[in-house]
């Protein structure tokens, strides 16, 4: 089997000012597709990455078209150097870039969709308070019998399995404290995380339906290049069943652990994290054996892109 190569984009938490910068600043299609996103979403996108404040930029509503769009910008420069891409996946809202990436979804499309799905999940977060905590040193069983035995069903779940000890809860702030306490019983760490919110859980499942109706205006395709998506772990490829999957997973777990173990059994060797920080590439590193012999490599920048095309 020869060695395959997987692109993954981040999703929110990965941002910071001045993100996408440089390719905007040297290169025209770049400053032509933020001005394009800014017209399909109505946000001050543009300004909103360079300039902030954080405080605007880490907004739900403006992260997600934000972060999406500097990730496409990403994709368009990575897609000149030539490389063949075998897989794609995107963490939570990275799986949006994706989308476009496999071309399952129009570029505006997905800016429409993410802008969307932003207000809605802002919407319910208000509505339904909460904020997630990460559980480390504890597997996922350990934490789904924690979040069992907090007994507060409805409040509390397992919303990211990024990797074999590091499991994100996301409920409400009794039940966040109640499993945190359980959670150093056991040994582990319980680490608040800055969210605005309790993503992927039943809190924000109120979404689900106005978001069905914002996807069902918009046209799905098979993807040009295999997906594996959040809900599933897995590869899709009937526009119906994702377009069912992609409204799961507002409030379903990111199976990221799971994902990135079915690309290694399928060949992959290397993994270009593409898009701001590398958050992803982090998890990866934990995640790959360290015998396997995989290269990890993050670009968002013209530098960094330079340097993957040698």
């Amino acid at each position: 089997m020869s060695d395959k190569i997987a692109v993954i984009f981040p999703g929110q938490g990965s941002q910071y000012l001045g993100m996408g910068a440089e390719f905007m600043e040297q290169d025209d299609t770049a400053a032509a597709f933020m001005a394009r996103a800014e017209a399909v979403t109505g946000l001050p996108l543009g300004r909103l990455c360079l300039d902030g404040p954080m405080v605007d930029l880490t907004r739900t509503l403006h992260l997600q078209p934000a972060m999406t769009v500097v990730n496409l910008i990403c994709w368009h420069a990575f897609k000149k150097t030539g490389i063949r891409v075998d897989y794609l996946a995107g963490h939570s809202l990275g799986e949006y870039a994706a989308l476009a990436a496999a071309g399952v979804l129009s570029e505006d499309a997905v800016l429409r969709l993410v802008t969307e799905r932003g207000r809605l999940m802002e919407r319910e977060a208000e509505a339904n308070p909460g904020g997630m905590i990460a559980a480390l040193g504890l597997d996922i069983n350990q934490v789904r019998e924690i979040v069992s035995g907090v007994g507060m069903a409805g409040e509390i779940t397992a919303a990211n399995h990024n990797c074999a000890t590091q499991i994100v809860i996301s409920g409400t702030a009794a039940a966040l404290k109640s499993a945190a306490a359980t959670i150093k019983e056991r040994g582990g760490r319980a680490v608040p995380l800055k969210v605005s919110g309790p993503w992927h859980s039943d809190l924000i499942a109120g979404a689900i339906a106005d978001f069905v109706i914002a996807m069902a205006k918009e046209d799905f395709h098979s993807p040009e290049i295999p997906l594996f998506f959040n809900v599933t772990a897995a590869c899709e490829t009937e526009p119906e069943k994702i377009a069912e999957v992609m409204a799961r997973q507002i409030a379903s777990t990111v199976r990221w652990y799971e994902i990135i173990n079915n690309m290694l059994d399928l060949g992959v060797r290397t993994f270009i994290e593409i898009g701001p920080r590398t958050v992803l590439s982090g998890l990866v590193k934990k995640i790959v054996p360290p015998d396997m012999g995989c290269r990890i490599i993050q670009v968002d920048t013209p530098q960094a892109m330079a340097e993957l095309e040698t």
